[in-house]
């Protein structure tokens, strides 16, 4: 079938309130509904959301601040130890997923103050190896309990 015959087919068919052609079809795969990724070693959620949500063959990871999950408190010791700790609590949702930094393609960094990035850098790039994820950091006026970083990812399973 031509691309045109299958947008024609489509639409044929979404006019006549049928939906999609059928799950036959290769080019209309069976939908599978998001489903949540919890790890018992990164920190239980503290609002309406998951640590991440599987969709297909990638895992977004809600952004992750320095908070020990064993006591539910923020680590201390400053920028480093906070990057340290999100790093870990990432490493272990990742885990839960059956991946690791090497499936990451994307991050997001919030810096309290963009003076800690060189720190935060160090630490965070020690976890990771080439080719390293596309990368967004940017400043913000504030993060929850006071953190001073929040990184969230996008890894995908090739498999």
């Amino acid at each position: 079938m031509t691309r045109f015959h299958l947008t024609a087919a489509l639409l044929l068919a979404l006019a006549m309130g049928c939906g999609p052609v059928p799950d036959t079809d290769p080019h209309f795969p069976e939908w599978t509904p998001p489903e949540a990724v919890e790890s018992p070693d990164a920190p239980e959620a503290i609002g309406p959301y998951s640590q991440a949500i599987r969709a297909g063959g990638t895992l977004y990871l809600a952004g992750q601040i320095a908070l020990d999950p064993a006591t539910g408190q923020m680590v201390e010791g400053g920028i480093e130890a906070e990057t340290r700790q999100v790093m870990e609590n990432l490493a272990a949702v990742l885990a839960a997923a059956g991946m690791d930094f090497g499936h990451v393609v994307q991050t997001q960094v919030f810096l309290t103050d963009l003076a800690d990035f060189g720190a935060m850098n160090e630490i965070y790039g020690s976890y990771l190896a080439p080719p390293y994820p596309a990368r967004a950091t940017v400043e913000v006026a504030g993060l929850p309990r006071g953190a001073l970083v929040e990184i969230q990812m996008v890894a995908v399973d090739g498999r």
